[in-house]
């Protein structure tokens, strides 16, 4: 995985994955994995919310992200700020790939799909579902059992069990 990016072929099908992904979980791992089949290259983007307190820094969130797929070089982290569409077009990506692990994420993603259509209609976003046995992991569930101590090895990649400490 990379973390510079490298110049786009005109023909090139890029995608980005926004989020916070405080932390990033097995779920989006699986829809990252499941949408390379698609895309010559996936810019995971991790968005800066001011509304969340994180609970990792931008940091090792990123640094989390380069190991977990230290394996395949079309994927790339990077922090961004403002639009997904505007991050989307700053790297020529002409594609939004989102994760749905329930019809409530569907009835959040779709009127967020439609504005981005409407902001930027040369950029598609793409809905993956995600696997049934991870449809029920979300960052704010993992940052819940982190806070409270429990085990939280079985919804994160093994880069991110680092990372994750239960705060003092």
């Amino acid at each position: 995985m990379s973390s510079k990016s490298s110049p786009p072929s005109i023909h090139q099908r890029i995608a980005i994955f926004p989020g916070s992904f405080d932390p990033f979980t097995t779920g989006h791992q699986q829809i990252v994995e499941q949408a390379l089949g698609l895309f010559d290259k996936i810019i995971i983007g991790i968005g800066l919310s001011l509304s969340k307190a994180a609970l990792m820094s931008m940091d090792d969130r990123i640094s989390a992200l380069q190991k977990t797929f230290a394996h395949e070089s079309r994927i790339e982290a990077r922090a961004f700020s403002g639009l997904a569409v505007a991050f989307a077009r700053k790297h020529n990506a002409r594609f939004i790939v989102r994760g749905l692990r329930s019809s409530s994420d569907f009835d959040y993603e779709l009127p967020m799909a439609h504005t981005n259509n409407v902001l930027a209609p040369e950029i598609q976003t793409l809905f993956f579902a995600t696997a049934a046995d991870r449809s029920f992991i979300s960052s704010t569930l993992v940052r819940e059992v982190v806070k409270n101590g429990g085990d939280y090895s079985a919804f994160v990649p093994t880069a991110f069990l680092e990372s994750l400490k239960t705060p003092k």
